[in-house]
């Protein structure tokens, strides 16, 4: 349940909060926020399709995302991704991190508790006033306004991608942003769940393992518990343009024939799999349907 009292609002962001729940309750659902964002975007007159800049940094600063960050500190399956990306860093005794579009601060926090002797920053182009000022309270979390070359241990960056027109530059910018031997945990949203989410990224669905590696990241596999996948910077390449633009070119051309094929040829492959590994299993589901066991 969302508590505005446990939060410092000022009356102009108390009242924007106060009209919000009013149309979804205090207990809200996750698609009922994503509807709450998704009428912010006409709102702010955004085209998810011609994203323009002046009109995605109003919508980016409006007050919903302070309702989502609220949302997030009492959404148990949320709290529960950072809580194990939050374990998951602290296992690498990192000196540096940063978080990248962190801006209300809940995983800095977390960080910055389980990491105390650590430095965390949060690189956010449109910080919160809420997200400032919870952060003050710790000495060790800083708001950087860019990356800086191969300056941290450890890398997060939870559903950002989805949302940025360049996502290859991005990514490039945030392996760029980490020492050789250091480590990313990227999560990513590729699906049209919410109208921010921009559909330029959507082939990455596909794809986005490959640029990492062109880029030299190792794919150390997904951090449990959570929707993020840990990367390990294994090279120093200086990204080659002309070859990641080749491969969005063609990851995009290939996204409706990857689509098609995920949802009409896979399930049948995971089908034969699991008719091969456990030959009874189909036999006894089809006996079961038939003769329900009591």
């Amino acid at each position: 349940m969302i508590d505005p009292n446990q939060y410092t609002l000022t009356p102009t962001e108390r009242l924007a909060i106060d009209q919000q729940l009013a149309q979804v309750g205090s207990d809200p659902s996750l698609e009922q926020i994503w509807s709450l964002m998704d009428q912010a975007w006409n709102r702010c007159g955004c085209d998810n399709c011609a994203p323009d800049n002046e009109r995605l940094a109003r919508f980016y600063s409006d007050p919903v995302w302070l309702l989502n960050g609220m949302f997030i500190e009492q959404h148990h399956v949320s709290m529960g991704h950072r809580q194990a990306i939050t374990a998951a860093v602290a296992a690498l005794r990192p000196q540096q991190v940063v978080d990248v579009g962190g801006g209300f601060g809940t995983l800095a926090r977390l960080l910055a508790s389980a990491l105390p002797q650590s430095d965390i920053e949060i690189c956010e182009p449109y910080p919160p006033r809420h997200g400032i000022e919870s952060c003050k309270p710790f000495a060790n979390i800083s708001f950087v306004p860019e990356l800086s070359r191969q300056s941290v241990d450890v890398l997060v960056s939870t559903d950002v991608l989805e949302h940025v027109q360049d996502p290859i530059a991005l990514l490039a910018a945030m392996v760029d942003a980490v020492r050789p031997g250091g480590h990313l945990l990227i999560a990513n949203c590729f699906f049209p769940v919410i109208a921010c989410h921009l559909p330029c990224t959507f082939h990455l669905r596909y794809s986005f393992n490959a640029f990492c590696r062109a880029l030299g990241l190792k794919v150390l596999g997904p951090c449990e518990g959570s929707h993020a996948t840990i990367y390990c910077r294994i090279r120093v390449l200086e990204p080659n343009w002309p070859r990641l633009r080749a491969m969005e070119r063609r990851s995009k051309r290939l996204f409706p024939w990857r689509q098609w094929r995920s949802r009409h040829l896979s399930p049948w492959g995971h089908r034969a799999r699991l008719a091969i590994a456990h030959p009874l299993h189909y036999p006894r589901k089809l006996r079961n349907a038939v003769r329900p066991v009591c």
